[in-house]
């Protein structure tokens, strides 16, 4: 599958973006990939609530093979073949896994500005303290008014000193 079947085939959604991924490709809408396209084998992104409607049509969910096992993605699962001979059809599977897709990045967006265990970061005890402006000006004051370091004599100096002294 090339980048120009991928577009006319999901031309019914409306405008995507295709990238290059792993080996195949990204289709994304609004910044937020909902299929895969892997081995000649279409992946529509879906949740919990989607994946009975791919079981039923007989889908698999993505998998792939590592040295050791086998790694199961229940997020994404294989487009059902007789969609590919239904535009219409296929641009409601491909909503539905936008949506699904959509739901997803928000709730990943929403638990990285929540700490652990549901807690924001300004309710964390290891939470660094916020510094107030009064106390950077103080800070920032300290740091003007303290006495430089004395420098190091250099090398070049030091041995010009030693052949002063030899003379």
């Amino acid at each position: 599958m090339d980048r120009e079947f991928l577009a006319d085939l999901f031309a019914p959604f409306g405008p995507v973006t295709i990238r290059r991924m792993f080996s195949g490709f990204g289709v994304s809408a609004d910044g937020v990939t909902f299929a895969l396209v892997i081995r000649d084998a279409i992946y529509l992104r879906t949740d919990a609530d989607g994946a009975a409607r791919f079981e039923a049509e007989g889908s698999r969910p993505f998998r792939y093979d590592t040295r050791t096992k086998t790694v199961t993605v229940g997020s994404y699962w294989l487009l059902p073949e007789r969609l590919l001979d239904d535009p219409d059809e296929l641009a409601e599977w491909a909503r539905s896994a936008h949506a699904a897709a959509e739901r997803a990045a928000f709730s990943k967006a929403s638990k990285t500005r929540r700490g652990p265990k549901g807690k924001t970061a300004a309710d964390s005890s290891k939470a660094p303290k916020r510094t107030t402006p009064a106390a950077a000006r103080k800070v920032k004051a300290a740091v003007k008014t303290a006495v430089p370091a004395k420098k190091a004599k250099t090398t070049k100096s030091a041995a010009a000193k030693r052949s002063r002294a030899a003379r």
